[in-house]
């Protein structure tokens, strides 16, 4: 697989500010996932911070894509974003800046998952979910209404990280 298949060509750009390129996790897998801060959907934050805290350590990575895309349900400036995910979900994984993930003006990174998939399989709502193999190639993909703690989404996840290290027990949930 060339770079120009794979998912480690795409460059995200932070909440924060400065880039966030996919290449930097080449090795792990990332369940990259857009979101949106007033959707039905949006307390999957805390299972998203969950499987980050479970499996962190063993490589995942988890990829928050903030976006407006539906209903208009993420209208908030960078700041209110972070403040939202953090104060309220205890979000600490990254973030990327408010993103467009459908049409023709979609982030390359969406546009590849429509030229890999079809069209069937873009984003239809707020917390699609997409995980990237440690080799950049698209492992699995599930709509908003598969929790990210959903079995078939955990199995996938172990099947790509490293076998040799146990998983790190799961921190309490805070309520």
């Amino acid at each position: 697989m060339t770079a120009e298949e794979n998912a480690h060509r795409f460059t995200f750009a932070a909440l924060d500010g400065g880039a966030l390129p996919l290449a930097q996790w080449r090795g792990r897998p990332v369940l990259v996932v857009n979101t949106a801060s007033y959707c039905g959907y949006t307390p999957q934050y805390a299972e998203l911070e969950a499987l980050w805290r479970r499996y962190r350590e063993r490589g995942l990575v988890v990829l928050g894509v903030p976006s407006n895309d539906f209903g208009q349900q993420e209208p908030g400036s960078a700041a209110e974003i972070e403040a939202f995910c953090r104060t309220r979900y205890g979000v600490d994984f990254p973030l990327t800046e408010k993103t467009r993930v459908i049409g023709a003006d979609a982030h390359p990174f969406y546009r590849w998952i429509a030229a890999t998939l079809g069209e069937a399989g873009t984003p239809r709502w707020n917390f699609h979910k997409y995980l990237i193999g440690p080799d950049g190639a698209l492992a699995g993909a599930w709509p908003a209404q598969v929790s990210p703690s959903d079995p078939a989404i955990l199995a996938e996840i172990e099947e790509l990280l490293p076998q040799d290290a146990p998983a790190p027990p799961q921190a309490p949930s805070r309520s």
